[in-house]
């Protein structure tokens, strides 16, 4: 009878508000994400394996952020997992997040890469390098570089709109300010070989063709592109054409590399908030780091966990001390500064 009658009850709770949900789930997990699930799916397998827990994932390419908001308190969505520090402060912005007490967070990703208000936090790291034809002679570079006369037509890029270029253009315009980061952009775009298009790989395949001699992509395609296989094998050529150099800003003795990066934030309406926290938890541990790090040869965020080993041939990678929130703030006049000098034309 008391059983019959805590039953009954939990159904009168149900039909009142979401707290059905929680119960129905208290064992799962659910993620939003605009990556590939097969990039992270060994990872979430290794985590079930752990933990018991589920993860259901749901892959939504566009519009995240206006999937969560439309579905308001009714969400299911946990976690929200997100690539580049734009998209990723925008869930915070829009009120998509919720700030969580993690100590294990806190105390494993570096202050520049999470949060103030512990709403957002980094995964893993995407340094944004420079990809040279291997004969050249260049064993330094800086991104201010990339506007010197020299290099006229001989720069190869992809769209400056791209997130990962306005996040660049961004920590140039926190560096230096946008009057000087203006005419850099107008210095890049004069040296450029072709029109800004296309993607990071297609930069090292136009380096191989001639067309140009240096250009910016990102470090964790070279590894895409050295174990290409199967119809993609060719793109191996492309890796074997070039070297690759970790730029840094010309801004003294902290001069470092630029990086964007994945991360993830608990959703405001999470059903499952403490497995969500438990997943985020997990995905910073060092077992899930050094996986992370060979699945999708992105630099671990977490202290110690070494890179795999393509990754690591490039070299010593010290990244710009800059925060990313500083960062994200410049994201939409840096956008505003691609369309100004028409660097996209």
């Amino acid at each position: 009878m008391r059983l019959n009658t805590i039953l009954k009850s939990i159904m009168v709770i149900c039909s009142l508000s979401l707290t059905c949900t929680t119960l129905a789930n208290t064992n799962e997990v659910n993620i939003y994400t605009t990556r590939e699930p097969g990039l992270l799916q060994p990872l979430l397998d290794e985590f079930t394996k752990d933990t018991g827990i589920k993860v259901n994932t749901v892959f939504v390419k566009d519009g995240l952020a206006e999937r969560v908001q439309t579905e308001g308190n009714k969400s299911p969505a946990d976690v929200l997992m997100m690539v580049d520090i734009g998209k990723l402060t925008e869930l915070s912005e829009k009120g998509l997040a919720q700030a969580i007490d993690s100590k294990i967070l806190t105390e494993t990703i570096p202050a520049q890469y999470r949060d103030s208000k512990n709403e957002w936090f980094t995964l893993s790291l995407r340094d944004r390098v420079l990809y040279v034809h291997k004969d050249l002679n260049i064993n330094s570079f800086t991104y201010e570089e990339l506007a010197d006369p020299k290099w006229k037509g001989k720069v190869c890029i992809r769209s400056g709109q791209h997130p990962y270029n306005t996040s660049l253009i961004a920590a140039m315009i926190a560096h230096h300010g946008e009057v000087k980061t203006e005419e850099w952009l107008k210095g890049v775009k004069a040296n450029l070989a072709r029109k800004a298009t296309g993607g990071d790989r297609d930069v090292a395949r136009d380096i191989l063709a001639g067309i140009c001699e240096i250009g910016i992509g990102n470090a964790y395609y070279v590894g895409k592109m050295k174990t290409a296989t199967g119809k993609n094998v060719e793109q191996r050529k492309w890796a074997d054409a070039i070297k690759v150099i970790r730029p840094t800003f010309n801004n003294g003795q902290n001069a470092g590399t630029h990086a964007n990066i994945s991360g993830a934030v608990v959703a405001k309406h999470a059903p499952n908030k403490e497995n969500a926290i438990k997943l985020m938890e997990y995905l910073v541990g060092e077992k899930a780091q050094s996986e992370y790090a060979k699945i999708n040869f992105e630099y671990p965020v977490r202290k110690n966990v070494t890179p795999d080993p393509i990754i690591a041939s490039l070299g010593n990678f010290i990244p710009d001390e800059l925060p990313m929130s500083e960062i994200s703030h410049y994201r939409k006049k840096a956008s505003e500064l691609v369309d100004k000098v028409g660097f996209d034309n």
